[in-house]
């Protein structure tokens, strides 16, 4: 007998659309498997087989998070293939800060009313992110939520699985003062700050398209650009560089991030004028009227991530960066004393 339930329905849950869901996200995860994928989705359990060939002591290493309220952005622009790379990069950008590759990914779709092409829209893009970060989509869970969130509304959070080899791990302790720190260039705002950024320009239907002289696209467009996905050039630095620390500037900006990849009486020595600043952090610190301070404490203002390597290894890490896409700066240097981030 075919599974329906019209009392369900009747309250609001349709389990018909999201069998139909299913179907038709199934393209989008096939783009994902990689070496190691046993089950398809659809099962109880999103099953794995990882390679610990080659590793003396393998970690698995986790990551999860969401993406804020960028997602409102996503309705008012009705546009949903690309919240999914969000979804995506919070997670693996965190992970490779420890030097863990990504394995699998995870999502979890709360929705008011499932619409099956939109669920398989957002999949779309949680489908590329993965494919962007060389991990597969093993399976995930669609939550329709009837009378908790309105019917055109969703949230979308996810967590990945990566592995390291524990001799290898980064954790910061072999950082020392004289050590560089490297930039590596984001892609606009990505996933932090939202709430301070649609007050600074009151987001609705109407400002969302609002056009400005510092922007090349609508300002909903530039905002709603995906989080840039770090991991393949920094697993190709990796391989040939002794990167000492990472961090991910998200949330708290450089003066809470930076200082998480130092060890104690070691700070970070930041030159202002080596960072790329984005137009649309210029335009917000502008109508915002937002001190330079919380600007620096709140986005990551054109720097996505920041890696410490020997001064020896600058030129060669800086090359490796390239050769992998990535227009990578120099922004400073690991400095004595407890100060956290100094900007010179």
């Amino acid at each position: 007998m075919e599974s329906f339930s019209e009392s369900y329905k009747a309250a609001g849950v349709d389990i018909t659309a999201g069998y139909k869901s299913v179907e038709l996200m199934k393209k989008h995860v096939a783009r994902t498997n990689i070496p190691g994928v046993v089950s398809g989705i659809g099962g109880f359990g999103g099953l794995f087989a990882p390679d610990f060939k080659g590793m003396e002591e393998p970690v698995l290493v986790s990551g999860t998070d969401g993406v804020g309220t960028k997602i409102k952005l996503a309705f008012l622009l009705d546009k949903h293939n690309t919240i999914g790379i969000d979804s995506v990069a919070m997670c693996v950008n965190d992970v490779i800060c420890c030097g863990a590759k990504p394995l699998f990914f995870l999502d979890y779709i709360a929705i008011g009313k499932n619409v099956p092409e939109k669920v398989a829209s957002i999949v779309e893009g949680i489908a590329e992110g993965c494919v962007q970060s060389g991990c597969a989509l093993i399976g995930g869970e669609t939550a329709e939520h009837p009378g908790l969130m309105p019917v055109d509304e969703y949230d979308v959070a996810g967590f990945c699985v990566g592995i390291a080899d524990k001799p290898k791990m980064i954790d910061g302790s072999k950082v020392k003062a004289g050590d560089v720190l490297i930039g590596l260039r984001s892609s606009g705002v990505h996933s932090n700050g939202f709430s301070l950024v649609r007050k600074i320009f009151d987001i609705n239907e109407q400002t969302i398209n609002n056009t400005y002289p510092e922007l090349d696209a609508p300002l909903g467009e530039v905002l709603l650009t995906p989080t840039k996905i770090y991991v393949k050039p920094l697993l190709a630095l990796m391989e040939r560089v002794e990167v000492k620390a990472v961090s991910h500037i998200t949330g708290g900006g450089f003066y809470e991030n930076i200082p998480r990849m130092l060890p104690d009486g070691l700070s970070a020595r930041v030159e202002k004028s080596a960072i790329p600043v984005l137009p649309i952090f210029k335009l917000m610190q502008r109508v915002g009227n937002i001190s330079e301070h919380d600007m620096f404490n709140t986005f990551n203002m054109g720097i996505g991530m920041v890696v410490a390597v020997s001064e020896k290894e600058k030129e060669a890490a800086l090359e490796i960066l390239k050769a992998n896409g990535e227009d990578a700066v120099v922004l400073g240097e690991i400095v004595e004393g407890s100060q956290g981030v100094v900007f010179a």
